[in-house]
């Protein structure tokens, strides 16, 4: 009797189970509800605007196409030197902000966050002002008498480039700083004591402890930067073709749901697996 009274639940928990039930239902649906069927339609067969449900497993082999796989290559290096370049700016950004004094770095953190509570399109937007022949940075560059005629740099692979930049570096540059605003500076002025130079305390001390927000900035950085079509199309004039540009063109005027799903899927499984990397590592090095 007594271990049958141990085994009932507590009507706490039973509050607390039926309370998040509506949780698990919006995940059920609006999750991965979705995921399912994007995976199932992958393997159906295109018949007109519509998909059948006979199986195949052609939308995938289809991706290793030569002009399909070009596109996932460039996404990939475009993913690439967009998140490497978010590093070398964010992250010492994130750093130095976290170690100013007083209310320096929350007034860094909301500057950063401001941007966001204006619509990525309007602020894309601006760069093409700044951007554009004759713009502000061509009039800039001419009264310092850098360049003599306009630049076009509008349209282009490094203005696709910028904006991936200036869209994902807040993330970055929010993920260090929470990270290093916990750093124990003992342990810094503990490393200078032992006579540790500046170059051997961060590599030694600083860069170890703020790893997790390094890795965090990475993954906010690195997933996103594969789907983000809308700047390539905006800042690029089309010219820059993404893996969500190729998708979005599926659905749009291929209307070919199957292969679209197919290529959603594999997206994911990219991004998947490099954020299992990047996960693996820190477990390993929590060890």
């Amino acid at each position: 009797m007594k271990n049958r009274k141990n085994h009932r639940r507590s009507p706490k928990t039973v509050a607390a189970t039926f309370a998040l039930l509506p949780f698990y239902l919006f995940v059920l649906i609006f999750v991965l509800g979705p995921l399912i069927y994007m995976l199932a339609l992958s393997f159906m067969t295109r018949d007109g605007w519509d998909a059948i449900g006979t199986f195949t497993l052609d939308n995938y082999v289809r991706i290793f196409d030569p002009v399909y796989i070009h596109t996932v290559i460039e996404s990939l290096k475009l993913a690439c030197i967009s998140t490497a370049l978010v590093i070398l700016i964010g992250y010492p950004f994130g750093l130095c902000c976290a170690f100013l004094p007083g209310k320096w770095p929350s007034f860094f953190r909301w500057g950063q966050m401001l941007p966001y509570f204006v619509n990525s399109l309007l602020r894309l937007v601006g760069w093409i002002i700044i951007l554009r022949a004759n713009g502000l940075l061509d009039m800039l560059l001419m009264k310092l008498g850098i360049t003599e005629e306009p630049l076009r740099l509008l349209y282009t692979y490094p203005a696709v480039i910028i904006g991936m930049v200036y869209v994902l570096l807040p993330l970055m540059f929010l993920s260090v700083q929470q990270v290093a605003l916990q750093l124990d500076h003992t342990l810094i002025e503990a490393s200078r004591d032992l006579g540790a130079g500046p170059v051997r305390t961060f590599f030694s001390v600083i860069l170890p402890l703020t790893l997790p927000g390094l890795k965090t900035g990475i993954l906010l950085s690195f997933i996103p930067s594969m789907g983000l079509f809308f700047i390539a199309a905006i800042l690029g004039g089309n010219k820059v073709v993404l893996l969500g540009s190729l998708i979005e063109e599926q659905l749009l005027r291929a209307h070919n749901l199957p292969f679209a799903a197919a290529l959603s899927v594999f997206m994911m499984l990219l991004t998947g697996l490099v954020s299992f990397l990047l996960l693996e590592h820190k477990r390993k090095g929590l060890k």
